[in-house]
């Protein structure tokens, strides 16, 4: 099967998983909300926020452990991934222990200096807490489990975990949303026994489905590659966890000056920005295992043009969402909310924002780990994500709202897509000018055209579910045209044609 014809497959597996789960976790997200109320779903957002790291430090991780399995097999050393998982199994075993010293550490920090919660609730919020810890635990010991997933590219058993997994979490607000009890702990306690579940169904696939997961350490341990695999993860590790403190640090900050209440409106849209960002997140699930095995079989090229078309591709996923979105956004939020919490509006218009600005850039990130020259980008990386915190904690002081927050953070994105776009010309030789002419030029003329067509109707008509229908309408059908004529090269539109049409099996991304 062609490199291109894979990628297709895969994406159109996620797509499928996407479309069922997106509405389930949207509805979810509404009975949790009624269920908890607003202050509790603050404090839940707050307290549990290691949650919502889960997915980001965990697919961080398998990101880094997947390069290594994804450059073996593109090398052929099929018999090396024995190899890669027992060490990767000591490796994080070792990180999962570190993290959990280091979070209940921390804990006892926020909830004596910095959290601003109720007396009446505090007991609550630790237990939500701990939790979440432990949770994080054991999601950092199945790190390897993903990374065999994802080398192997086996997106349909990704997609089914991903229906299981919103079915599990719908099931729980429903019980939540009934029980006489603290709805509170009962969330919390029954969250992360989801999590705990859903880890263990995938332990138990894996070493049923895949000869590689084999726990044999006396066997396949091997001192040289740990050494070089924990090198990789180390400076991995560093800019993971600069980002996640960058990112989980937004909560306590906004908590310390403005309460739970903002909290909410925080947990609110990070968690709307998660599920409209699906698009665009499972076209790079789909081409990172490319980009790595291209590299393993010394053809650049191919990673290059995967890592420029991907970018591409996922700033126009996100922009078909994300455009009719932005437009009724105000009107969606009364569609689908009873409450909706202060700042959720203008919170999710700089979120958004900011989610479209990164898509140009992330799927650079993968090929600069592909190469596996990273030392001194992580570094950098990690020294840029910690300041928007500390120029946001300022801003506060002089008296700024807590939109300045976001603000800050488009800005650090700004910076870091240009410290990217510098690393992968230096690590990976990316053409720049072809970069910046083929992605963000193309991008930024596809988006003002589709944001035309999304605005007119708003001039016309009055709000309502007519001019919701027509905005979408009108998105979707500048989308299409916009993002083919505009945003797609010749050579790009002759290639997606042959992979459409099935006329060409050798056709690639070109």
């Amino acid at each position: 099967m062609s490199h291109a014809r894979r990628v297709a497959k895969n994406t159109g597996i996620l797509y499928v998983r996407m479309a069922i789960t997106v509405f389930i976790s949207l509805y979810t997200t509404r009975i949790v909300l009624q269920a908890l109320g607003i202050e509790d779903f603050g404090i839940y957002s707050l307290a549990g926020g290691s949650v919502a790291m889960l997915t980001f430090l965990n697919g961080s991780l398998s990101s880094a452990t997947q390069r290594f399995m994804s450059y073996s097999l593109g090398q052929g050393e099929k018999q090396r991934l024995h190899q890669i998982f027992n060490v990767s199994l000591v490796l994080h075993t070792s990180i999962a222990l570190l993290t959990l010293l280091l979070l209940e550490g921390i804990g006892y920090l926020l909830f004596d200096r910095i959290f601003n919660i109720k007396t009446e609730r505090q007991q609550a919020a630790w237990l939500v807490y701990q939790f979440a810890v432990l949770s994080t635990f054991f999601t950092i010991l199945t790190v390897p489990y993903d990374a065999v997933i994802n080398a192997r590219e086996n997106m349909l058993w990704f997609a089914v975990m991903g229906v299981v997994e919103s079915i599990l979490k719908l099931i729980v607000a429903l019980i939540v949303f009934d029980t006489p009890n603290d709805k509170l702990r009962l969330f919390a306690l029954l969250m992360a026994g989801t999590t705990i579940i859903l880890l263990l169904i995938r332990v138990t696939y894996c070493h049923s489905k895949y000869t590689e997961c084999t726990i044999a350490l006396r066997r396949y341990f091997n001192k040289p590659l740990l050494k070089e695999m924990s090198a990789f993860a180390g400076w991995s590790l560093l800019g993971t966890f600069s980002s996640m403190i960058a990112n989980y640090g937004q909560a306590p900050l906004l908590n310390a000056f403005f309460g739970t209440k903002v909290n909410a409106a925080q947990g609110l849209v990070a968690q709307i920005s998660g599920q409209l960002g699906v698009l665009a997140n499972v076209m790079l699930r789909a081409v990172n295992p490319l980009i790595a095995k291209s590299e393993g079989a010394g053809n650049r090229n191919l990673m290059i043009k995967a890592s420029i078309f991907s970018s591409k591709m996922g700033f126009f996923l996100l922009t078909i969402v994300y455009v009719p979105v932005m437009t009724e956004l105000p009107y969606l939020f009364k569609l689908w909310l009873d409450q909706v919490p202060e700042y959720a509006i203008a919170f999710c218009y700089l979120l958004m924002i900011r989610n479209l600005i990164e898509q140009c850039y992330i799927p650079l990130m993968s090929s600069i780990s592909a190469v596996g020259d990273i030392r001194l980008f992580q570094t950098i990386h990690s020294a840029i994500a910690l300041a928007p915190l500390l120029i946001s904690y300022l801003l506060f002081l002089w008296g700024f709202g807590p939109e300045a927050l976001y603000a800050v953070f488009i800005a650090y994105s700004c910076i870091t897509f240009c410290t990217t776009v510098f690393f992968a010309k230096r690590v990976c030789q990316l053409p720049v000018r072809d970069y910046i002419f083929n992605v963000i030029v193309r991008c930024i003329l596809s988006v003002c055209a589709i944001a035309i067509s999304a605005i007119i109707p708003t001039l016309l008509m009055t709000q309502g579910l007519t001019r919701l229908l027509t905005v979408c309408f009108l998105s979707l059908s500048a989308s299409i045209a916009s993002i083919w004529f505009i945003g797609f090269t010749k050579n790009e539109r002759i290639s997606i044609k042959f992979v459409a049409l099935n006329n060409k099996p050798e056709a690639q991304i070109s």
